[in-house]
């Protein structure tokens, strides 16, 4: 049953067309190296259209995974097939663990806080995650490889693939983790003041400092880079000519990476150069 018709799950024509819509994303984030404003997370503004940073992230995150478990589902049966290759269902379950985990586990059960966020990053996130899950769903749940014989012929990496996203998704849960570490630390300092003194317990949502461990001693956005390379190791798994899998990492990295660039000079701002010993936003020793 559709949702929307020929829009969820797509029809041929418009899963094709949302793909080369969404190839040109990298064009849309080029304002991202023009405006220093990006007001989420630890470059948040004050505004009384905010949303809680928790909610926030959940919902607009979650959209994706969801979406796409719809077309999995959905699609096959519109188009009469009686199974998928088992190469598709892989992909499909590698990127619905990695958004259970950003979009469930991390805002709701694992982050101590989370900054407010205005609703033009919750629209745009949003929006990001429709068309992604519109393009990888199409691709997998029928308009990619129907049978083990074409999955086969154009995955030849797929194992070395599976390794490096499974290698990337813990390191960037070991990053992640790292970053928490700083809010609990906060937090547990805080709580033990704030019972010695009678005071109630201040918020930690805004207390920052520089993460050190793993990566973070050569880079500042280590989990940015695990990231880049769990999704990497994802379109291996489809094979180099997985166009929803390559669009999805180049329009992954387009985003991210000026955001980390603006959050280097958030970090010399906040810290000093001096502080960062010559850490890079991303890439060590280049970037």
């Amino acid at each position: 049953m559709a949702i929307v018709q020929d829009w969820l799950p797509p029809s041929r024509e418009n899963w094709e067309l949302i793909c080369q819509i969404w190839q040109y994303f990298p064009l849309i984030t080029t304002a991202q190296w023009f405006l220093d404003w990006y007001p989420q997370g630890k470059t948040s503004t004050e505004s009384r259209f905010n949303i809680d940073g928790k909610i926030g992230w959940a919902t607009m995150e979650s959209a994706g995974f969801i979406t796409l478990l719809y077309i999995m589902y959905a699609l096959p049966k519109e188009m009469g097939l009686a199974e998928l290759p088992w190469g598709n269902w892989t992909m499909a379950g590698c990127f619905i663990i990695h958004y259970i985990y950003r979009a469930v586990l991390s805002p709701l059960f694992l982050n101590p806080s989370m900054s407010p966020m205005h609703p033009f990053v919750w629209i745009m996130a949003f929006g990001f995650q429709m068309f992604n899950a519109i393009s990888i769903g199409g691709y997998l749940a029928g308009y990619g490889p129907t049978s083990q014989y074409e999955w086969a012929a154009r995955s030849e990496w797929m194992f070395l693939g599976l390794v490096i996203w499974c290698w990337g998704l813990m390191s960037n849960m070991f990053h992640d983790d790292d970053l928490r570490e700083i809010r609990r630390s906060a937090d547990r300092k805080q709580r033990k003041e704030a019972a010695e003194q009678g005071k109630p317990v201040e918020s930690v949502d805004k207390i920052y400092m520089i993460p050190k461990n793993g990566l973070f001693k050569y880079v500042l956005h280590a989990h940015y880079l695990c990231e880049w390379i769990e999704w990497g190791g994802w379109w291996m798994i489809g094979g180099w000519k997985c166009v929803p899998a390559r669009t999805f990492l180049l329009n992954e990295i387009s985003t991210m990476l000026p955001r980390a660039l603006q959050g280097k000079r958030w970090y010399e701002k906040k810290f000093g150069k001096d502080k960062l010993e010559g850490r890079k936003a991303v890439i060590p020793g280049l970037l």
